[in-house]
């Protein structure tokens, strides 16, 4: 079988589900409202659904890679926002370089890990 896929969407967890959303449309996500306790949040092609549910284990396991052109532009661009100190518990780090590519993290406000990478052309 040969998959013609069109989007891969992640489900995530959220400990305080209204303070998650704010966050998101903050980061620049755009929130489409499916439910009281579930909306999607989409930025160009990528999108993943945001739930009002929230599992320890599940939330600290939880990792989305988001590949973006200039990993330098965007942890700078996070940094002037006040994104990083409007929320409790959100954490950033700085660039780590490797190999493959370069990458920050970014903890939600429940947790989640979000590595905002940049590959090199030849990994790629």
């Amino acid at each position: 079988m040969t998959l013609k896929p069109k989007s891969i969407r992640p489900f995530i967890g959220s400990k305080a589900y209204n303070i998650s959303r704010e966050f998101y449309k903050d980061l620049g996500f755009e929130e489409f409202v499916i439910s009281h306790n579930m909306s999607a949040f989409k930025t160009g092609e990528f999108a993943f659904y945001l739930q009002d549910y929230y599992a320890k284990d599940s939330i600290d396991n939880t990792m989305v890679f988001l590949e973006v052109d200039n990993v330098q532009h965007h942890l700078q661009h996070l940094k002037q926002s006040g994104i990083i100190e409007k929320y409790e518990n959100v954490r950033c780090s700085e660039i780590v370089y490797n190999d493959w590519g370069n990458e920050f993290f970014l903890h939600d406000p429940a947790g989640i890990l979000w590595h905002f990478g940049e590959f090199n052309t030849e990994v790629k």
